[in-house]
């Protein structure tokens, strides 16, 4: 569907034309209505399908057809991350370029003269405004912000907000806002914990469901089988092989961006890091100048795994497996843009074979194992979901149990094997031999009697036997208060005097 055959108005389609936007994408096809006809909707697409697009433009179309307050904030649009923020503040501004339509980017990191910037324009009453959820608490707990006539209130890459702890601050913005409020919520993944967002903030919302799309066939995906000590190793090895530029790696921690960035570093490479240590300013930096090629390979946690539009990547290399196959998807989709070839490597470590054999069974293929640089050793062997790592420790917890369970069985074995050996075993020995042997005559009888009876005697035994020891003890006192009398006081002397 073109973007002419939807019912948006003329000045929309214009800066949509300027932008060379043509055809709609499926979510921006199917959202794009919805939104317009004001009802709630929640929108299942991953990162890469134009779910920007999918929201500012019916917001913008409404917004520019007037009848709302000029002097207060109309649209709240909650990204998870600042540069997601950023973008998306640049998207509307070219979406409303023809149209009196404001609005202002919200978020942390900033220095004081940003932050007056940001006060003024909620003051005022922006039209859109695009902010992180600590950001736009931290002005609404100054006072100075006033929700109850927003219009519009949207929740981009939802899941990705939630996996970062900001259900509470979405919850407290959300009861500011006034029930007529029309609510739209976009996320990649559908988990429970989205569900039960929408079903707290959304009224009778429309739901419109894309599958995943399996990455771009130009993306040559292949996968290194190592050891994590062997993961450095491998990086370095590819970077000595060729000049490789455009290249973001992503790792799981900020601890192993600054690893991995500082290990390129010594091989005197154009290396930037982005992670969360650094503050706004420095990240601005950096993506600008990776973006603008005076950096040649990025090291990143996500935070640029979603949302950042960069078109001319030609490697993707994953130093750690994704925790699912949707945040894979997001990772190596930062390649192979716009026609263009790229290529897609992951470290997969003892510990991470079985969530890239869940990986491979959703892109319904083996991703290609390339063999380790030589002087790095051999790789282990790659088991998939059956990995021994990965079941090593429930596999080891069944084999305690098994382990608990044979012993006891064992220790009753032994315990059946010392009742029994007696009957089965011992042969029957005249009386006056018992005192040779191991046994009393009263044992001897035990054991060579039936088992009822052999309790009988036992009990009869411990009887008699308690019976002479407190007859002993008795007599021991006896001994000692006699002993005790007879003594006189005269000390005497200590051996050696």
């Amino acid at each position: 569907m073109k973007f002419d055959e939807l019912d948006l108005n003329d000045d929309v389609l214009d800066a949509l034309d300027a932008m060379r936007f043509e055809e709609c994408t499926p979510v921006q096809e199917k959202a794009i209505p919805v939104i317009l006809e004001g009802r709630d909707l929640i929108a299942v697409a991953q990162t890469g399908t134009g779910k920007t697009a999918a929201y500012l433009l019916p917001v913008i179309d409404r917004l520019s057809e007037g009848g709302y307050p000029e002097d207060a904030i109309n649209c709240i649009v909650m990204a998870p991350t600042r540069e997601l923020a950023q973008q998306i503040d640049q998207q509307m501004e070219g979406f409303a370029y023809f149209m009196p339509v404001s609005s202002v980017a919200v978020y942390g990191g900033n220095d004081g003269v940003l932050f007056e910037q940001q006060k003024r324009g909620l003051t005022l009453g922006a039209d859109v405004v695009i902010a992180t959820p600590g950001r736009l608490l931290a002005h609404l707990k100054m006072g100075y912000v006033d929700l109850s006539r927003v219009s519009f209130f949207i929740l981009d890459e939802a899941d990705r907000m939630l996996d970062m702890g900001f259900y509470d601050d979405i919850m407290q913005i959300a009861k500011l806002l006034p029930e007529s409020c029309q609510t739209i919520m976009f996320s990649a993944t559908m988990p429970d914990k989205i569900q039960q967002l929408a079903h707290h903030i959304l009224t009778n919302p429309v739901e419109v469901k894309l599958a995943v799309s399996r990455p771009a066939d130009k993306i040559v995906q292949g996968a290194y089988i190592c050891h994590e000590p062997q993961k450095l190793g491998i990086i370095r090895s590819l970077f000595k092989a060729k000049k490789l530029e455009r290249v973001i790696i992503f790792a799981s921690s900020k601890l192993k961006v600054k690893e991995v960035a500082r290990s390129l570093k010594q091989m005197h490479l154009n290396v930037g890091e982005m992670h969360s240590d650094l503050d706004q300013a420095q990240r601005d930096e950096v993506m600008y100048s990776f973006k603008a090629g005076h950096i040649a390979i990025l090291v990143a946690t996500d935070i640029v795994a979603r949302g950042i539009d960069i078109d001319d990547i030609t490697m993707v290399i994953n130093y750690d497996v994704p925790h699912d196959s949707e945040d894979y998807v997001h990772r190596i989709g930062r390649t192979a843009r716009a026609g263009s070839d790229g290529e897609a490597i992951t470290f997969v470590s003892d510990k991470e074979q079985r969530r890239f054999a869940q990986i491979e069974k959703f892109l319904g293929k083996s991703v290609n194992k390339l063999p380790l640089p030589a002087e790095l050793g051999e790789s282990p062997e790659y088991k998939g979901e059956k990995s021994e790592e990965e079941r090593g420790g429930r596999g080891r917890g069944r084999d305690r149990g098994r382990g608990k369970k044979e012993g006891k069985r064992r220790k009753g074995s032994v315990k059946a094997t010392k009742k029994e050996a007696p009957i089965q075993e011992k042969e029957h020995k005249p009386v006056g031999e018992a005192v040779n042997s191991s046994q009393t005559p009263a044992e001897e009888a035990v054991s060579t009697s039936s088992p009822g009876e052999a309790e009988k005697q036992k009990g009869e035994k411990k009887r008699r036997r308690n019976h002479r020891g407190g007859r002993n003890r008795r007599r021991g006192r006896a001994k000692e208060d006699n002993g005790n009398s007879s003594k006189d006081n005269t000390p005497q002397p200590e051996k050696g005097e």
